[in-house]
């Protein structure tokens, strides 16, 4: 009998034990991503939100989805920042980085003409087509466009993986957020759950495979040329 309470115990502590590391190693990719954002994000919602953002090259600005073939909700409020950033002078470009992998999905064109209709002039957005996912976005930012100060125009919760992934790429980083809980309360709680997942994988690919994005390039020089305008 007292093998068995004594073999109970032990797996009881082992059990604890396992628990316990899951837990240090489920949260471990969150506290990197809130860390190495910190101090270079705000939120983009009060009156002198603009003020808090440093001068860049270009907001680089994620895809988020499409509804009909226009941006979704969330992509639209994303956009509205980005042509806030340009028409205040805090940026020189728009990098516009989504999902076009099937000719019938073209994130980055529904955005670019979202922006249109917003008066941000065709020659100061870049398109790119070949922005899967964040992580890829930031790579191409980086290496593909030649961009080095960005700010990363995206919602609140996915701001902290969003920025340390562009300044893990080589980007000298800053964040923009929405604060969509207060319109979709529950679209941006189900959305921020899932960052736990989002940001080990992103973990993964900047700090532990070094992933390549899907396409890496070749090298394009529109960015460079509207930055080298006056």
């Amino acid at each position: 009998m007292r093998g068995k309470v004594r073999l109970s115990r032990k797996v009881l502590r082992r059990s604890y034990q396992g628990l316990v590391l899951a837990s240090v190693l489920a949260l471990a990719p969150m506290t990197w991503a809130w860390l190495g954002s910190s101090g270079h994000r705000t939120t983009a919602e009060d009156e002198g939100w603009v003020r808090r953002v440093p001068e860049t090259q270009a907001a680089l600005v994620l895809g988020a989805g499409l509804f009909a073939g226009r941006p979704s909700p969330m992509l639209a409020r994303r956009l509205d920042i980005a042509a806030e950033l340009y028409l205040s002078g805090k940026v020189k470009a728009l990098l516009l980085s989504g999902d076009n992998s099937r000719k019938e999905y073209d994130e980055p064109t529904a955005m670019r003409d979202y922006l249109r209709a917003k008066g941000v002039p065709d020659a100061v957005m870049v398109l790119d087509y070949a922005g899967f996912d964040t992580w890829d976005s930031c790579v191409r930012a980086r290496k593909v466009f030649g961009a080095e100060r960005v700010t990363v125009v995206t919602q609140e919760f996915h701001l902290p993986r969003a920025v340390t992934l562009c300044r893990t790429a080589g980007l000298e980083a800053f964040g923009a957020g929405d604060d969509s809980a207060r319109r979709w309360a529950v679209t941006t709680y189900a959305s921020a759950a899932r960052e736990l997942f989002a940001t080990a994988k992103a973990f993964a690919d900047a700090m532990i495979l070094h992933s390549d994005p899907v396409y890496p390039g070749p090298r394009e020089v529109s960015l460079t040329r509207i930055l080298a305008g006056p």
